[in-house]
């Protein structure tokens, strides 16, 4: 999960020569498959959106609606929604759904926490979703730097809530309780994809390891709220997502979002299938039937995509679970 690089209208420079992927470049091409009509979008072209546009590179910062390729960008920008990716622009990792640039990252920017909470302000964000590129090369997985980023906002924007988009912070022990001391108001991790497809899509991370981390965020802090999210159309099967549903509610995750995995380019992993909404419909129903606070399921669903109000849900659901 990642932000976005305008490589239409920046400067060009050396670097830009290189491949995006280049670990994908030997790879066998596999066609991308035409999207079905209740996938596409329109191509953005609000004036907000440019509103939006302007702040993020006025901050010079990175989106994860560009550089993942999200298809709700239009609508999100649009309404001056945008998610935050910090730590650079480049990750560590290769899996093969990610459209986020691979590579050896270069130095974090210090002055990017102010950077990323002057946006904040200036967009008149309620809430605000921080993610990053896996960077491996750090000791700490870059976890000093999401506190860093949520300090800022806090200070700049008491009022705006907080939810990170975490990597897995894998062999970086102690990283994670440094983003839960910094309090956000959720802790986000996503599986992407069942166990069985770890190998081949997410080969740097490992399943357990990343259910273990959402259970210890909410031992650790048992009223922030927990959120995770996969991918479907990636060859699981369907009970493997239902037993997925199991492992999230028995590490008492609150929120589970849902949707269609979409090819960014001939080298990466192909889809395997289109789930129809009716089908996304059925795993909505089976979620909360499963005890989740908040399910969102949809072929165009994404971690951050109507994140604020979502976030307003979340609140309601756990205070009518509450009784209050």
């Amino acid at each position: 999960m990642v932000t976005i690089v305008d490589t239409l209208n920046r400067p060009q420079d050396p670097s830009e020569a290189r491949p995006r992927h280049p670990e994908k470049a030997h790879r066998p091409d596999n066609p991308v498959q035409r999207k079905p009509k209740w996938i596409r979008v329109k191509a953005p072209t609000s004036p907000v959106y440019k509103e939006t546009h302007n702040t993020v590179r006025q901050n010079n910062l990175v989106t994860v609606c560009e550089e993942a390729g999200c298809p709700n960008i239009g609508e999100c920008w649009s309404k001056k929604h945008a998610s935050f990716m910090i730590l650079g622009d480049t990750c560590t990792r290769a899996c093969a759904f990610c459209n986020v640039r691979t590579g050896m990252p270069g130095p974090v920017d210090p002055k990017e926490p102010q950077g990323v909470a002057d946006a904040v302000a200036t967009m008149g964000l309620e809430h605000v979703v921080v993610t990053s590129v896996d960077r491996d090369d750090l000791d700490d997985g870059g976890a000093r730097h999401f506190a860093d980023v949520i300090q800022a906002i806090r200070k700049t924007s008491p009022s705006t809530t907080v939810e990170v988009l975490t990597p897995d912070f894998l062999r970086k022990d102690g990283a994670m309780e440094i983003v839960v001391e910094a309090r956000p108001d959720v802790f986000n991790h996503n599986l992407e994809t069942v166990p069985s497809k770890y190998l081949k899509v997410r080969p740097g991370a490992r399943y357990f390891h990343s259910i273990r981390l959402l259970q210890k965020v909410k031992e650790l802090a048992p009223e922030m709220f927990t959120k995770s999210g996969i991918m479907v159309g990636l060859g699981e099967e369907r009970n493997e997502v239902l037993q997925l549903m199991d492992d999230l509610r028995a590490a008492d995750i609150d929120f589970l979002t849902i949707g269609q995995y979409l090819q960014p380019s001939k080298k990466h992993h192909p889809v395997m299938s289109f789930v129809t909404p009716e089908e996304f419909k059925g795993y909505e129903r089976i979620a909360y039937a499963k005890g989740f606070l908040k399910v969102s399921a949809s072929p165009l669903t994404r971690s951050s995509h109507h994140a604020g109000e979502d976030f307003a849900d979340l609140r309601a659901a756990r205070k009518a679970k509450l009784g209050h």
